[in-house]
């Protein structure tokens, strides 16, 4: 045995007296176990006991998105084309919005939402609101602890965002993201979710390690349409790059935008397959070729191919 083998066995040794043996269970009593059925909180992407992750470029509306996740799972109501199974209490970690922007966006969603949220069912720690002290650093053990006194009874703890809320080692480095992991892992066998807001590299992917998305359920990305223009204001698509417990239908990509009403603002949402259709069709009908249409849309060739063929068997394109 070499002399680090040597070594390392001396330190198991002397730690064994003080290290509780890992629980183990055999198939047949896994099998057998009294266990609680799995729930969602947002069905079908947002389990209960769940891990998940959303990411995106700046600036796409990634607060906006989360916000108004939490609420609904706050209120028991629906957002988009998902809907909450029953209210939920859920903690908000906010790590760099101001207070004022905070509380406008929060109004905006409670005043256009279908169900009402009760006082304490959505709770918020954000920066403007902590006096000298700073905001929670979830990667270190004194941050965690920091959050202890808000998590009775939670069901659903949001982390806006990684940058600023894990601030401990380097963000590419596997190594560090070890302790947040651990953390939610404990979070989970409580039986609370975690939603981890990132952002989203320079390739397109989230940014750093690629050994967060492990022990994720659901990873979803919000993407910038080809042909957006800042006027559209909050428009994205919802593409899900992992969704565990959930397939088909339910994990279709949307085209997602927030449209203001005379009556305040709503969420309008529909299949993004329907919505590049569409797109296509109209390009097709301004006289553009099928090449120019993929470059337009930023869409494989053949996809304008096959929205074509639909398009012409449909009557909708000469």
């Amino acid at each position: 045995m070499t002399e680090p083998a040597k070594q390392l066995s001396r330190t198991a040794e002397s730690l064994k007296p003080n290290i509780p043996a890992a629980v183990a269970v055999s198939a047949a009593q896994l099998i057998t176990m009294d266990l609680p059925e799995r729930r969602l909180l947002l069905a079908p992407w947002l389990p209960a006991q769940g891990l998940v992750m959303v990411y995106a470029p700046r600036g796409v509306g990634k607060t906006y998105f989360a916000l108004n996740v939490a609420y609904a799972v706050a209120s028991g109501g629906p957002f988009l084309n998902w809907q909450a199974t029953a209210p939920a209490k859920v903690l908000y970690l906010d790590g760099e919005m101001p207070a004022n922007v905070m509380r406008e966006r929060i109004s905006c969603i409670v005043a256009n939402a279908e169900k009402d949220a009760e006082d304490d069912a959505l709770n918020i720690i954000t920066p403007d609101l902590q006096g000298d002290q700073f905001m929670p650093d979830i990667s270190s053990i004194a941050g965690q602890v920091s959050l202890e006194p808000h998590l009775e009874g939670v069901d659903l703890v949001v982390v806006d965002n990684i940058s600023t809320l894990c601030r401990g080692g380097i963000e590419n480095e596997a190594e560090s993201w070890i302790p947040v992991q651990q953390w939610a892992l404990r979070l989970r066998s409580r039986g609370i979710t975690v939603l981890f807001v990132h952002h989203a590299g320079k390739g397109g992917n989230q940014r750093g390690t690629s050994k967060r998305e492990d022990v994720l359920d659901t990873v979803i990305s919000l993407r910038r349409p080809a042909d957006y223009s800042p006027d559209q204001g909050a428009a994205f698509e919802v593409h899900f790059d992992k969704n565990r417990g959930f397939m088909g239908e339910d994990a279709d990509p949307l085209d997602v935008s927030l449209v203001n009403t005379p009556t305040g603002q709503t969420w309008t949402w529909r299949k993004l397959e329907i919505s590049t259709y569409e797109k296509v069709v109209e390009l097709a009908n301004e006289g553009l070729k099928p090449a120019d249409i993929a470059r337009e849309l930023d869409i494989n060739r053949s996809t304008v191919s096959r929205h074509l063929r639909k398009a012409k068997g449909k009557g909708d394109v000469s």
